[in-house]
């Protein structure tokens, strides 16, 4: 079993540049990669060659997404030209973009690793919700053929219209840090992606919107895992909530609203520019990768609200 790095130690005190946030990066990515990732893939064939290390390559493309920059070409040739000192021997950009896409697991890893850590884990409640993620314009929808196998249409009530892509679903702690998350067509109703969302959860309290109302799910939950599903009522409930039990929940329940909002302003987590259903995937990862280690800096700064990760790299 991996054991958990002791993220006290580290004696930053605060981040005056883009410069000091690239390395506050690399050296968490650095010190999660050394730990948990395996020595086949450290030691791969031919990594003695590469002129940037995949702790460099992680750590340039969070910061990439957390600066809410869309193009990756762009960011790369920026890097390249404004951080000779901290990547001097930076590779061809054909090689970097090879590089990075092989390390989709490597990045799932780290990912994972990061929802383990005590700050998050040990919060025994988390807040359900799913947004929509677009693959294309509505009217390309039918001339699309790289997501066919994955994505469908569906409808985003927020915006009253139909979309053509994917839906994100997430457990978010109380936060606002992103504890787990799954991907599935547009148009798979929010209740079927519980079980899959919760797979590694136990003995936790789930607050939820009218959507996730089901008093199957409810009781399979609590059987099954020990989980309290608490979902808000509709209007016309014969069994309403009592009003300041209503008002806790409705409060508490928009900060997943707030994360969301974090994802698509900042992260552009619903206008990624991909190809291909794997470099879809990937960019999504990695975003969610780059939301969350912004919080984890924020908790090794010191700072008391540690959702508010904009200003860790627009001041």
């Amino acid at each position: 079993m991996i054991e958990m790095l002791e993220f006290t130690y580290y004696n930053t005190e605060k981040i005056d540049n883009l410069k000091d946030f690239f390395t506050v990066v690399f050296v968490l990515i650095d010190d999660v990669y050394n730990e948990i990732i395996p020595c086949e893939i450290k030691n791969r064939r031919n990594i003695s060659d590469s002129k940037l290390s995949d702790s460099e390559i992680i750590s340039i493309s969070i910061v990439g997404e957390a600066l809410t920059v869309d193009s990756e070409k762009a960011w790369f040739y920026f890097v390249k030209k404004n951080f000779k000192d901290l990547f001097p021997n930076i590779c061809d950009r054909t090689r970097f973009n090879r590089t990075k896409r092989n390390l989709y697991s490597t990045i799932k890893e780290i990912q994972k690793y990061f929802s383990k850590l005590p700050m998050f884990a040990n919060d025994n409640i988390r807040i359900i919700d799913s947004m929509p993620v677009p693959v294309c314009k509505f009217a390309r929808a039918y001339f699309s053929k790289s997501f066919k196998d994955i994505a469908s249409y569906g409808y985003c009530a927020s915006k009253k219209e139909t979309y053509f892509g994917l839906k994100l679903h997430a457990l978010v702690t109380v936060d606002g840090f992103v504890s787990d998350f799954l991907l599935t067509p547009a148009g798979i109703d929010d209740r079927t992606a519980v079980f899959e969302l919760t797979e590694n959860k136990q003995s936790i309290k789930i607050i939820a919107d009218k959507g996730y109302i089901d008093n199957t799910l409810k009781n399979q939950l609590e059987i099954e895992k020990d989980i309290l599903l608490i979902s808000l009522k509709r209007k016309n409930s014969k069994h309403p909530l009592e009003k300041r039990l209503r008002n806790v929940l409705s409060k508490t329940r928009r900060r997943v609203e707030t994360s969301f909002s974090q994802l698509s302003e900042q992260f552009n987590i619903n206008k990624v520019l991909a190809k291909s259903k794997w470099g879809l995937m990937f960019r999504i990862t990695l975003k969610i990768l780059a939301h969350n280690i912004s919080f984890i800096i924020n908790h090794i700064l010191g700072n008391g609200k540690i959702a508010q990760i904009k200003q860790l790299v627009f001041g």
